[in-house]
């Protein structure tokens, strides 16, 4: 069972499955050190909202993210600012990702969002997303396994 988290007002553990493909379905995260910038980005944005990342499972187009936010983020709110702060700190380390995505958008408009139960289900996702950028057996995950 995971962590029961607190804030001023509520007990709550819920946890969210996103999806935020890359714009144009661009494969830049074929690099580590992009990876290792966008974990180092999550971390940051970890200490400054109530968003607790606990796996982030990157392919070459795009990123899945299971995180914990208080209840009172919307999940909306969660993917604009997830979405923004990466987007902003990896153009910033990485200034060759703008000729590459022509014209500066990391993400695409839209994501992807679901709730994830405690139980069965959030087993299922978590190996899912742990399974990220596999395309055979013989390849490493590329997962960041972010709970403490």
């Amino acid at each position: 069972m995971r962590k029961v988290r607190r804030s001023e007002h509520n007990v709550y553990q819920i946890h969210y499955h996103f999806v935020f493909p890359v714009k144009y379905r661009k494969a830049i995260f074929k690099r580590k050190d992009r990876e290792q910038t966008l974990v180092e980005v999550c971390r940051e944005i970890e200490k400054r909202y109530e968003y607790w990342f606990e796996q982030i499972g990157v392919d070459e187009n795009h990123v899945h993210y299971l995180l914990s936010a208080a209840p009172k983020h919307a999940p909306s709110e969660v993917a604009r600012v997830v979405k923004s702060l990466t987007a902003r700190e990896m153009f910033a380390r990485h200034p060759d990702l703008r000729e590459e995505l022509w014209g500066g958008e990391l993400w695409t408009d839209g994501f992807f969002v679901a709730t994830v139960g405690e139980g069965g289900n959030r087993d299922v996702i978590r190996e899912y997303v742990a399974k990220q950028g596999q395309r055979d057996q013989a390849r490493q995950v590329k997962l960041f396994d972010l709970s403490r």
